[in-house]
């Protein structure tokens, strides 16, 4: 059931919890569809009519987990969002089969420019290609502001969650990300048979050239040619050496090779 007209700052139906019959962990789902989809549909509504306006655009996260987008101030997108912030993404897993058996995640809320430095940082390490062109006058970083989030989690797993609660918490962690450049470049510096133990770790293949592009209190994210990979944490590190130790502990507790 739809948010009635006349309450325009609920998204989604209350009460943004996940249905009673499911057991599944549907946010833990959610944050790893977040973190690790390299690309998204992105919904915007024209300045003209208010038409639903999708066109396809990578994504980022910054270090509390909201999406980042870098765009073009000539795209329809861009100029649809100057006259009105509100928008929608996309993320879907994707795979063999039917695509509406994978997972998928639907987030809305309003989207704005952003200078912070740190946040093109994380965009150009996930997107490195996004370089030739991300110091165009015309290009710019956009966050996105979760307000709501509806995951599909496959059947009988579907759950709405308020957009705040798909964010990582990252009070009291200014030093892990002050010092986020120098332990990727440690993590990167890894044998490749190294960091593709990170990567099982995160239920991938070990065999893939992968590499260290972004981390947070609760996991670090990597990527390899054609894909992603979500190393989520069993506990949260707020600090370097915390985090250090959290990703040993994780790189211990890979499955074995085979």
């Amino acid at each position: 059931m739809n948010a009635p007209d006349d309450s325009p700052k609920i998204p989604f139906a209350p009460p943004f919890a996940a249905l009673p019959q499911n057991t599944f962990d549907g946010l833990g789902l959610a944050k790893k569809l977040l973190r690790s989809i390299p690309a998204a549909a992105l919904a915007t509504l024209t300045r003209e009519a208010s038409f639903p306006f999708a066109t396809l655009t990578s994504i980022a996260t910054d270090g509390d987990g909201a999406p980042l987008l870098l765009l073009s101030d000539l795209a329809h997108h861009t100029r649809n969002l100057r006259a009105d912030p509100r928008g929608s993404l996309l993320l879907a897993e994707g795979g063999k089969g039917d695509p509406l058996a994978h997972p998928r995640l639907t987030i809305v809320g309003r989207l704005a420019p952003t200078a912070d430095a740190r946040a093109k940082a994380r965009f150009l390490r996930r997107h490195p290609k996004s370089a030739l062109y991300a110091g165009f006058a015309d290009f710019s970083i956009w966050r996105l502001e979760p307000e709501a989030a509806h995951l599909n989690g496959g059947f009988a797993r579907a759950a709405d969650y308020p957009g705040a609660d798909l964010l990582t918490r990252v009070d009291g962690a200014g030093r892990l990300f002050a010092q986020e450049e120098s332990l990727l470049e440690e993590v990167n510096a890894l044998s490749r048979r190294a960091r593709g133990d990170l990567a099982r770790a995160a239920g991938k293949a070990a065999s893939l050239n992968w590499r260290a592009t972004g981390l947070d209190p609760e996991g670090l994210d990597l990527v390899a040619p054609q894909t992603t990979a979500r190393l989520i944490f069993a506990r949260r590190a707020e600090n370097p050496a915390a985090w250090r130790e959290a990703l040993e502990e994780a790189r211990r507790n890979a499955p074995a090779p085979g």
